[in-house]
C-alpha cells in the first residue's frame, strides 16, 4: 500500500519563514500523523514569502506537480491584503486555486482543507499601524474564502483567534515579529492533524 501524499500551499506562513523546516506547521502534521502510525510523505509545499494569489497561481505552473494527492492544504491572502489589493479579485484568484487544489486531490473536495489568514496587525511587527483596519480587512477576507471552500464541500480550519490571541505572548513569534514561531505553528498542526487524520482514515 503507497504512502499518503500531502501538498501544502501558500505563502510565508506555509513555509514557515523564520523557524527550521521541521518547525512549519506542514512538517509537523506529518511527524504527528507518523506517530499515529499513519505511512506519509514528506509533504510537497508550494509556497513563498511574499506571494499574492495570483504568484501562488504562477508558483503552481512552475512547480509542475504530478500526481494526485490524499491531502491539500491551501494558506494564501495575507499578502492581497498587505498590499491593499481589491477583494473582488481576490475572490477570482482564490476560487481558482480552490479549483486546482480540488484538482490536486483527485477531485474530492473533501480532501482540501483551506486555512484563514493569521492577522499581522496584532503582531508587534505592526506597531503604528492600523491594527483596528488591518483586522477588519482580514476578517472579510476570511469571510470570504471560507465561504467559497464550504460552498464546494472544502474544509475550513480557523486559526486568526490563535494568532490574535499569542501575538504579545513570548515564544510564540519568530524574531522578526511577525511571522508564527513553531510553537504557535504546532497548535494549528494538532488541530489539522486530526482533521486530516479523519481524511485519510476515509481515504483508505
Amino acid at each position: 500500500m503507497s504512502a499518503f501524499r500531502y501538498l501544502a500551499m501558500g505563502d510565508s506562513y506555509t513555509i514557515g519563514e523564520q523557524v527550521p523546516l521541521a518547525g512549519n506547521f506542514p512538517m509537523q502534521v506529518a511527524a504527528l500523523l507518523r506517530e499515529q502510525g499513519m505511512d506519509l510523505e514528506d509533504p510537497q509545499i508550494v509556497a513563498k514569502t511574499g506571494w499574492t494569489t495570483d504568484e501562488l497561481q504562477a508558483g503552481i505552473k512552475d512547480a509542475d506537480i504530478k500526481g494526485r494527492f490524499d491531502l491539500v492544504t491551501l494558506l494564501i491572502g495575507v499578502n492581497n491584503q498587505y498590499r491593499g489589493r481589491n477583494l473582488d479579485a481576490y475572490v477570482l484568484e482564490f476560487a481558482q486555486l480552490l479549483d486546482d487544489a480540488i484538482d490536486f486531490a483527485n477531485g474530492l473536495p473533501q480532501h482540501v482543507v483551506v486555512l484563514s489568514i493569521p492577522d499581522w496587525g496584532a503582531t508587534p511587527f505592526a506597531e503604528g499601524k492600523d491594527r483596528a483596519k488591518i483586522a477588519q480587512e482580514i476578517d472579510e477576507f476570511n469571510a470570504t474564502k471560507a465561504g467559497l471552500a464550504m460552498a464546494k464541500g472544502c474544509g475550513y480550519l480557523d486559526i486568526t483567534p490563535s494568532t490574535r490571541a499569542h501575538a504579545g505572548t513570548p515564544g510564540y513569534l519568530a524574531d522578526d515579529g511577525l511571522h508564527p514561531s513553531a510553537l504557535e505553528y504546532a497548535g494549528w498542526a494538532a488541530r489539522l492533524s486530526e482533521i486530516a487524520k479523519d481524511i485519510l482514515v476515509k481515504n483508505r
